[in-house]
């Protein structure tokens, strides 16, 4: 039979975790069911990417309940705010594998929280979906087998992407200003490499703590240093503080700014305000539902997504934190494919479906495959694009 996805939204309490069910059948009881965690910030700083990658999830689980559910149950989606914070990840994630018919975790932005995260995730034998955190360390972890499966980008291709782009519009000499965490120590070997290989100088590295309220040091540090260009790892609440401090500068001071994707996982723009304007800022990312590689599956995804999340302008461009929308997405989609091809929940038999899926037709690409037994990455280099922000916040393509 098909379950009808009603999606209505509570907020309670389970297992300690501050949650929200996305009830599928109302009826359905733990036993009945198939639940899918996730674990990101739903309320802090960087919250605007935990709703999108929610989102993402909503969409997905909708059309696979509505097509009958996998192995006969329903799917349920179980939302814990993590905030940012490493050890409340890893509370949550004890509280996710104590919980009936929990099937995996997906993740969220922050890849410090992620790398916490990694012991409990092995320990209880679950499986683990990437859509955001970037850290190439987070799929490259050294256990054996390996729970982690990512279609996000990689800090190992994002350095080489961001730096060729400083080359190509022409900058021989970059400065990196980078978060003082594994994700921001994570790139710098990754921009220090390829600098090497592609004959970029790195005048200077400047680092800065999370909650950063003045950057001023650092910048001028990178100035001074005869940087032509930043190269820039942070999140929507530092990189304001960054992008802010070069909007203040003389005009002729003011260094372009090529940055990681974080900035766009929270209130970027409506914290930067009019400053935004003064500065030149591109950013990576991987998808744009203003240029979708196939167009069909976006129209599709869209009518569903304005469906669910009615009270939303329904615009392309007003969908904040896309990138985030459709890694969630297209990975839930992979999960129920991985869970249809086991017959079984079983994360030992979960992880080898993962591995051996063959080809998939996602909203981002043709994954084929989307992994395999020594690759547990699904996009590369070949994905990525830069964008620029718009006043009201809308991510718009760069041509080149």
């Amino acid at each position: 039979m098909a379950f009808l996805s009603r999606f209505l939204i509570t907020a309670g309490l389970c297992l300690g975790l501050q949650v929200s069910l996305l009830a599928t059948v109302p009826s359905a009881s733990a036993g009945e069911t198939l639940r899918v965690g996730l674990d990101a910030d739903m309320s802090s700083a960087s919250a605007e990417s935990g709703e999108a990658i929610r989102r993402g999830m909503v969409v997905a689980i909708d059309e696979i309940n509505e097509a009958g559910g996998l192995l006969g149950k329903p799917l349920e989606l179980v939302v814990a705010d993590h905030r940012g914070n490493p050890a409340r990840g890893m509370d949550n994630i004890e509280n996710f594998a104590a919980m009936d018919g929990m099937v995996a975790v997906m993740g969220g932005l922050h890849t410090p929280v992620a790398m916490a995260e990694l012991a409990a995730i092995h320990r209880n034998n679950l499986i683990y979906l990437v859509p955001w955190a970037a850290g190439t360390k987070v799929v490259d972890n050294g256990y054996t087998p390996n729970n982690v499966f990512r279609v996000s980008v990689r800090d190992a291709y994002a350095g080489r992407f961001l730096a060729e782009e400083a080359k190509r519009r022409g900058f021989k000499t970059i400065g990196l200003l980078l978060e003082q965490t594994g994700w921001g120590r994570s790139n710098e070997a990754a921009f220090k490499t390829v600098g090497k290989e592609i004959g970029l100088t790195i005048s200077n590295v400047q680092w800065f703590s999370w909650g950063v309220k003045d950057i001023r040091l650092q910048i001028e540090a990178l100035r001074n240093s005869g940087a032509e260009a930043i190269l820039l790892v942070a999140n929507a609440r530092e990189g304001a503080v960054a992008a802010r401090t070069v909007a203040q500068l003389a005009p002729q001071q003011r260094l372009p700014i090529i940055s990681h994707w974080g900035i766009t996982g929270g209130q970027f723009t409506q914290m930067v305000g009019k400053d935004l304007e003064a500065i030149d800022l591109t950013f990576l990312q991987t998808y744009s539902f203003l240029r979708p590689p196939r167009p069909e599956r976006a129209r599709a995804f869209l009518a569903r997504y304005y469906a669910l999340f009615p009270g939303d302008r329904h615009e392309p461009q007003d969908i904040r934190s896309p990138v985030g929308t459709a890694h969630a997405y297209d990975l839930m989609h992979l999960l129920a494919r991985a869970i249809s091809k086991a017959g079984s929940v079983d994360p030992d038999k979960l992880r080898f479906a993962l591995e051996n899926l063959g080809s998939y037709e996602g909203l981002i690409k043709l994954y084929n495959p989307p992994f395999t037994a020594t690759s547990h990455d699904a996009l590369t280099q070949a994905d990525f694009s830069l964008a620029r922000f718009l006043p009201s916040g809308a991510i718009i393509p760069v041509q080149k």
